[in-house]
């Protein structure tokens, strides 16, 4: 099991539109295969930075998830959000392992 974990960078007049975007992959992630751990928006603090974390089984498993995702009819609608209204500054995403 890896976890992916999502650091973005949102515009600071952006907090609503991110809260929404995350509001949708909270259905669509489990939806196409990931154990969705959570997203985070700011609260305190910096005002741009803002997190998503989910699990899947290994990096096979995780090409296959992002086909189903691609897919997905409210997925592609909320990757068009994102592109349209330019809220994410930057998106970095790594891949983590627990240690047990």
């Amino acid at each position: 099991m890896i976890t992916c974990f999502i650091r973005y960078e949102i515009e600071p007049s952006g907090r609503a539109a991110f809260e929404r975007y995350a509001h949708v992959w909270n259905e669509v992630i489990p939806r196409c295969g990931g154990g969705l751990i959570g997203y985070y928006a700011p609260h305190e603090g910096s005002a741009t930075t803002a997190y998503g974390l989910y699990d899947i089984g290994n990096l096979a498993a995780y090409e296959d998830y992002r086909a189903r995702l691609s897919a997905d009819p409210l997925g592609r609608e909320n990757f068009e959000l994102a592109m349209r209204e330019k809220f994410i500054r930057r998106e970095d995403r790594i891949f983590l392992k627990r240690v047990p």
